[in-house]
């Protein structure tokens, strides 16, 4: 019987991926490290306040990240899992921000904890993209430019 549909259409059956433990290794590695330096920037400086600049600094830095690894230099496979998903995605924590929001609606201040939600995310969103022209405008500098 033939199907209705054309074959590129037809549901294909795909071979099953193999587990990247080398990957996930990288990961868990990079997220214990970005970790351990989140848990040390509340130490030095305890607070929402904390948490809303680990978050910007990471953002910055994944901008940066991203632009070199993508636009600058042929980066090794692992590169980008242990830097972007381990350690900066260890490092910057939107779990602990919630948490932080949380807090200040607990301690009666429901504006300051909306101003501190949705200043975060323009923040970081900003701050991304701040790394990303950033690292541009240096490349360009040392005439390194989009590969």
């Amino acid at each position: 019987m033939s199907s209705a549909f054309p074959a590129e259409l037809q549901p294909q059956s795909k071979p099953r991926a193999r587990a990247a433990w080398d990957v996930y290794a990288v990961v868990a590695v990079g997220g214990t490290l970005g970790s351990l330096l989140r848990y040390g920037a509340s130490l030095a400086w305890p607070g929402p306040w904390s948490t809303f600049l680990v978050n910007v600094i990471g953002c910055v830095a994944i901008g940066v990240l991203m632009h070199v690894i993508t636009e600058l230099v042929v980066a090794h496979r692992l590169v980008r899992p242990f830097l972007g998903v381990g350690v900066l995605g260890g490092f910057t924590t939107f779990s602990t921000y919630v948490a932080d929001a949380v807090h200040l609606v607990f301690e009666h201040q429901p504006a300051l904890a909306l101003a501190y939600l949705a200043g975060t995310v323009l923040c970081c969103l900003l701050a991304v993209l701040v790394g990303v022209l950033a690292a541009r405008s240096v490349a360009r500098l040392f005439g390194r430019g989009d590969r």
